[in-house]
């Protein structure tokens, strides 16, 4: 299920290499502002959860901005029959979003 969202993300950080197994790793990670759950009032404010966003070429892209930003992004939630996640699709920075409108 996909869906969008006007987010404030406050942080990117990418990393590529090799594990010394020889495993290869190639990421961007994401960090979302969102807010606190109040719903049985013993929560205020927000915190940050951190999204994958591919490899870390998608770093480049938005590495020249000042953070935080507001982005439009589509995210898409994914299961495996017993768990499921929430996983970022793309990424916008509003102000490309508005112009490219």
């Amino acid at each position: 299920m996909k869906f969008a969202s006007r987010v404030t993300i406050t942080g990117i950080k990418s990393s590529k290499g090799t594990l010394e197994n020889g495993n290869a790793y190639d990421s961007t990670k994401v960090y979302v502002q969102t807010d606190l759950d109040d719903s049985k009032g013993t929560g205020k404010g927000s915190a940050t959860v951190e999204y994958n966003w591919g490899t870390s070429d998608n770093y480049g892209t938005v590495k020249h901005l000042p953070f935080p930003i507001v982005a439009d992004v589509e995210m898409e939630i994914v299961t495996n029959g017993r768990t499921q996640r929430t996983q970022l699709v793309s990424l916008k920075p509003a102000a490309q979003a508005k112009a490219g409108s």
